[in-house]
């Protein structure tokens, strides 16, 4: 190897070795026919040709690959380190969202009886302390901690409550030291807005603009309160640009930990709403432009929508600008939580539950997609449904009704509002049991003084049967229910015999078939045997040559029934 410039080859034996020197010559030639004859004779598994090239100054040789044959390098894993460390290594890490949740989760009792937000409490020195000095506090908090993870990551546990013990301690002292060095100045002298143009550029804005943000609150324990100065805070807020967002990311963490908290959302909302109002109040307030749809298309869904005043109006107008994305989010979500737990949204009015489960599922599937998946939402209402069908639930729904007629129409809304497969047939089930009582047909056969009439009946049973197709029941619910109102309008027809009478009634030609194929077609009656002997009549008196006469002679009257006639499968 005299000259400045040689060709090394290099192979691997096998595919997990490593590359090992064969030989090193100043031909190309030689060696890339070297590399060739590895692989042909199969005494390697992959080979490479370098240019190795001297540097008379430095005497180090610079090398570059001219050739790579073979099976490709296995890349080698990373060592795992086989010492776990903690979920928290540094006092940064404790303000990150996962760890201020964790927080608020093993301190939630203190954090209530403080009125404040463990987003607060790592930027306010005062509460800090106020914690330290309750030891016995902060110690179950930390062994809280310690044990469940010393227990998954095998650590010795009291270790571990020596590191968070060391960490808090470690905050503690960067809090008061940010006291004393006046990191968070008070708004008494001075705005925010001038503060946020001032701190837009610091490497440390985020924690200074959070003490400020969360020193305003001082004093404040009612949550109305507070959300009325937080509010205060976006109203002085710059009117764009980075200050700005310093200002919104602080109120929205705040905000959202602070209605986390159900009796901080009820005094928000109003002690007087109960659960399913303060749902409809928060769904109004992250999908606006959603409700506000229904509203204008249906004006009588407004009686069951509280109205939304005070501070929670003016968080809703930021909402529905988009400043509060994560805070939307997480509403949303915590309505969807709200409805798959087994409290009732309206515990002394089963009819009201209803009709505000209704608007819900409106709302939320016209914003699935900003806010939540259509997944995320069909999956909270086949939950909720499934309490709807519930004994109890059933028996608070029908309570009211003074006749089996009226219980058999709510449980038929009631059909309709529940989804899930399982849900549908378990609500069918008990409209079923309603419609085939012997109640039931008792009490539409029976005549009452001052009640509808026959015919009138018969048209009631129709509407009946119409919702329960509308419903979207399982095919054989549908059809078992559907039957059993068929068999009592036909009891009902043949004890009045209304055919009969329409037949013989002193009434022209068209105005009879009318009647009978208004029967026919479940316009005026529910359809089944009473709806077949009707066609079957209409069809009799269409074939009467004085009958057809009648109707050559007036063109306009067969017009008239002509949908009737093709809606009963007849010739036109």
């Amino acid at each position: 190897m005299a000259g400045p410039i040689h060709y090394e080859v290099y192979v691997r034996r096998t595919a997990p070795s490593g590359w090992t020197l064969l030989i090193a010559t100043e031909n190309r030639k030689q060696a890339v026919e070297a590399a060739e004859d590895q692989l042909q004779d199969r005494l390697a598994v992959a080979a490479r040709v370098t240019k190795e090239t001297l540097d008379p100054e430095t005497m180090e040789f610079a090398s570059i690959t001219i050739l790579t044959l073979g099976a490709p390098e296995e890349k080698k894993k990373k060592p795992v380190d086989p010492t776990p460390r903690p979920a928290c290594a540094g006092p940064a890490e404790l303000y990150s969202p996962h760890a201020r949740a964790l927080i608020g989760r093993v301190l939630e009792d203190w954090l209530r009886r403080e009125g404040v937000t463990a987003f607060e409490l790592l930027h306010r020195p005062d509460v800090a302390e106020r914690l330290e000095a309750a030891g016995v506090e902060l110690q179950h908090a930390i062994q809280k901690v310690a044990v469940p993870e010393s227990q998954a990551t095998g650590q010795d546990v009291h270790a571990v409550v020596r590191h968070y013990q060391k960490l808090t301690e470690q905050v503690i002292v960067r809090l008061r030291k940010a006291g004393r060095d006046g990191l968070f100045p008070t708004l008494a002298d001075r705005s925010i807005a001038d503060l946020a143009h001032r701190l837009a550029g610091a490497s440390d804005r985020a924690f200074r603009m959070g003490g400020v943000v969360a020193g305003a609150l001082a004093g404040r324990r009612d949550a109305r309160a507070r959300l009325s100065a937080l509010m205060d805070l976006m109203d002085a807020a710059p009117p764009d640009g980075p200050p700005r967002a310093l200002i919104v990311v602080a109120v929205e963490q705040i905000v959202a930990e602070m209605l986390a908290v159900r009796q901080n959302l009820n005094e928000v909302l109003g002690p007087a709403l109960d659960q399913g109002a303060n749902l409809a109040a928060i769904v109004r307030m992250v999908a606006p432009d959603e409700m506000d749809g229904l509203l204008a298309m249906d004006p009588r869904l407004e009686l069951m929508m509280p109205s939304v005043d005070g501070p929670a109006a003016r968080l809703g107008v930021h909402l529905a600008a988009g400043e509060f994305p994560l805070l939307a989010a997480a509403l949303a979500r915590m309505v969807t939580r709200e409805l798959t737990s087994p409290r009732r949204l309206r515990p002394n009015d089963a009819v009201g539950e209803i009709d505000i489960l209704r608007l819900l599922a409106m709302a939320l599937t016209a914003s699935a997609g900003r806010l939540l998946t259509l997944e995320e939402v069909q999956s909270a209402f086949v939950e909720r449904s499934k309490s709807l069908v519930t004994a109890d639930f059933v028996a608070a729904y029908v309570a009211g009704c003074q006749t089996v007629l009226a219980e058999a129409e709510h449980l038929t809304r009631l059909c309709e509002n529940v989804t899930g497969g399982a849900n549908k047939r378990a609500a069918a089930r008990w409209l079923g049991a309603c419609i085939g009582s012997l109640r039931f047909e008792t009490e539409m056969r029976q005549p009452a003084p001052g009640g509808p009439s026959p015919s009138q009946k018969l048209a009631i049973l129709a509407r009946l049967q119409r919702a329960v197709r509308a419903a979207h029941l399982g095919e054989h619910d549908q059809t078992q229910i559907s039957d059993a109102i068929g068999a009592v309008g036909a009891h009902l027809e043949a004890d009045a015999g209304l055919v009969a009478q329409i037949a013989r009634a002193p009434a022209s030609a068209p105005q009879k078939i009318a009647a009978l194929l208004k029967l026919a077609t479940g316009e005026a009656g529910p359809l089944g045997p009473s709806a077949e002997r009707a066609r079957t009549e209409a069809v009799r008196l269409l074939r009467a040559p004085d009958v057809r006469t009648a109707l050559s002679a007036a063109p306009e009257s067969v017009a008239a029934l002509r949908g009737l006639m093709q809606a009963a499968g007849l010739a036109a």
